[in-house]
């Protein structure tokens, strides 16, 4: 995949609530998780993943944690969209769940 596709899909440089959502959908997606698991994984609920994923409150630093610890997926990805820094195959999951998310049929039901 080109780099001016991926800015695009990664919404590079937009640190707006519902750019992170974005990427926290395509993240959780990409490490085959429900809202249920991921929330069980950082001490939160289904519903506050959910509010992250509707960008009804910003992603937090335990799930950005978590992403970083767990998964490689960075705070400079989830904050900014930068993924140049991120590993190949770590890139190749999170780009194939954000070119879904962004595709013309909508985005993908939530999973729980």
């Amino acid at each position: 995949m080109e780099a001016r596709l991926k800015t695009e899909l990664a919404r590079t440089g937009d640190e707006s609530a519902e750019a992170a959502a974005l990427r926290l959908r395509a993240a959780r997606e990409a490490i085959q998780m429900s809202q249920i698991e991921l929330g069980a994984a950082v001490g939160r609920g289904k519903s506050a993943i959910s509010n992250m994923e509707k960008a009804r409150s910003f992603v937090s630093m335990d799930v950005m944690r978590y992403l970083f610890r767990e998964h490689r997926i960075d705070f400079n990805f989830m904050m900014a969209g930068l993924y140049a820094q991120l590993p190949g195959d770590v890139q190749d999951r999170l780009f194939a769940e954000l070119a879904t998310l962004n595709s013309g049929t909508g985005q993908k039901p939530s999973s729980d």
